[in-house]
């Protein structure tokens, strides 16, 4: 049922954390992927280390989106599978003293370039019989937060994003869904790793008392896009140990 053998794959964000993870994932289900980020040597050596193709892409940038979808249907000779996972937290802080042009460039990146790419991506899925996109969403979206403005805002967009795409394409058998990880051990969450206060405060409200990892994600992921997941559509995959239910005790 998870098996995504001959399944063509784009993944944007997948030379580090959650993104990676998911590539990785999709590749030991039989998945071919186009390995993504801004960065032009992370990708090349991402996409030397797994076997895969390899395009540089800012997904604020038109042009880089349409060399991105290029580059899949040239290696690939299309898309089943759209992991739109790019994304940037921007600056902390409350909304009353919000830098606009941080909040300009999170809204860029955490959803309009979702919109942008599933534009480009889905009318060709739809074309190949169908498939399945999945946009990354997170936890802040879903509840409310004193210091994390502008990026959860985007994220609350990207599920409702996945739920009007969804009505959309599927009649065209096409499937969109959202994940919304709770705290991961990344990289990136690594300084708050290391902050013991902020570790006690927040296992005691995450009832597997535990931070989740990338290749949990990348398990939600594969789910979402293999035929285990075929009647799922327009949902929002909760994927945070428990985090969003809890009253802390």
């Amino acid at each position: 049922m998870f098996d995504l053998t001959g399944k063509r794959a784009i993944v944007t964000g997948s030379t580090r954390g959650i993104g990676l993870a998911i590539a990785r994932g999709l590749i030991a289900q039989g998945a071919r992927v186009v390995i993504s980020s801004e960065d032009a040597a992370d990708t090349a050596r991402v996409a030397a280390e797994l076997g895969m193709p390899g395009q540089t892409c800012d997904v604020t940038d038109a042009a880089a989106l349409d060399a991105l979808v290029a580059c899949a249907e040239h290696h690939l000779g299309g898309v089943d599978v759209l992991v739109c996972n790019a994304g940037i937290t921007g600056k902390p802080g409350p909304f009353a003293a919000i830098d606009m042009d941080d909040y300009a460039r999170v809204m860029a990146i955490n959803l309009t370039a979702h919109v942008e790419l599933c534009n480009r991506v889905l009318p060709r899925m739809a074309a190949s019989g169908g498939g399945s996109a999945i946009l990354m969403a997170s936890l802040s979206g879903l509840r409310g937060n004193g210091r994390i403005n502008a990026y959860a805002l985007s994220k609350a967009g990207v599920a409702q994003l996945a739920r009007n795409l969804a009505v959309e394409w599927g009649p065209s058998n096409i499937r969109v869904n959202a994940i919304s990880p709770g705290f991961i051990a990344t990289e990136l969450s690594a300084p708050l790793l290391a902050d013991a206060a902020f570790m006690a405060r927040r296992m005691a409200m995450t009832p597997l008392r535990r931070p989740g990892t990338p290749e949990e994600v990348a398990g939600a992921t594969v789910f979402l896009a293999s035929s285990a997941g075929a009647f799922v559509n327009g949902h929002n995959l909760v994927v945070d140990g428990g985090t969003l239910i809890t009253d802390g005790s």
